[in-house]
């Protein structure tokens, strides 16, 4: 069912160092921003088969129409873009945590 996804990139053309990485709709909307220690291996986890990924994750996945993602230097600085890109774009996929 992974095939499906037409915009799913090459496991080849992910890098595998630390990151953030970004979905976005049809709309270039960004829908979910997240982070990696290992920007390949984390990917690859959206990309399993579709009757594995729990149903929130599997409609943001088929509701999302690219992934980018940009490298950084530790996991640390992963952490420090993705909190920031969170509170920037309010994605609606990404869980809200308020007190």
């Amino acid at each position: 069912m992974a095939e499906e996804l037409a915009w799913r990139p090459r496991s080849g053309e992910i890098p595998t160092d630390p990151g953030v990485y970004r979905f976005r709709d049809a709309d270039q909307r960004i829908l979910y921003v997240g982070k990696a220690k290992n920007l390949r291996n984390r990917l690859a986890n959206y990309f399993a088969p579709l009757s594995t990924l729990h149903d929130r994750t599997r409609h943001m996945v088929l509701t999302a129409r690219s992934v980018e993602w940009t490298v950084v230097g530790s996991d640390f600085e992963a952490l420090q873009l993705e909190w920031t890109w969170i509170k920037e774009f309010d994605p609606p996929f990404n869980v809200q945590y308020r007190d």
